[in-house]
């Protein structure tokens, strides 16, 4: 079962001196809830909600950007990543030099748009420490920047004179984000 909800109590069991956490969901599939309760054990995986794009819009935004690149005569993932670049949406990581490649892979293997960039370098005592920026991929974008990311490609297409939804039809599918 999954879905969303919220952490309603948290007490301290008398027994094992364990967290008990008090759930109350956003379902009314109570027969469910009633059979995992009879399990002996379960994975519970509890992290903050984040509203998901829809696919319609990511589907949009790389068929704009592919059309944009083709005009253009520009790589449509290297474009992409300078895109995302300019959005700032990236994670700072301090990694021993021998280690870098390594990071990379284990970072890119998430998907295509996913990856880094040696920002900098750092010697502590005899040891070389690459600072690396890691981007993440739209895939795991919130809405306020897919809604960003849209906005930059769209602007860019109107110069190319590339036709665009109206803007009625890109805030509904910003509002389907909204929805999940």
């Amino acid at each position: 079962m999954q879905t969303t909800g919220i952490i309603k109590d948290i007490n301290i069991d008398y027994e094992t001196r364990k967290p008990k956490i008090s759930l109350l969901l956003d379902t009314s599939e109570i027969d469910v809830v009633e059979q995992l309760k009879n399990e002996n054990k379960l994975n519970i995986n509890l992290k903050k909600y984040r509203k998901k794009r829809s696919t319609n819009a990511n589907n949009y935004f790389w068929k704009l950007l592919q059309e944009l690149c083709e005009l253009a005569e520009i790589d449509t993932k290297e474009e992409y990543k300078r895109r995302v670049k300019e959005l700032g949406i990236f994670r700072r990581f301090k990694i021993e030099k021998n280690n870098v490649n390594t990071f990379e892979k284990m970072w890119t293997s998430q998907g295509i748009a996913w990856f880094c960039e040696i920002f900098d370098t750092e010697i502590i005592g005899d040891t070389e420490f690459k600072i690396i920026n890691a981007y993440y991929g739209s895939s795991s974008f919130n809405t306020k920047q897919m809604s960003r990311l849209i906005d930059s490609v769209v602007q860019d297409c109107k110069t190319y004179g590339i036709e665009t939804k109206t803007q009625a039809e890109i805030k509904s599918l910003l509002k389907e984000w909204d929805k999940k």
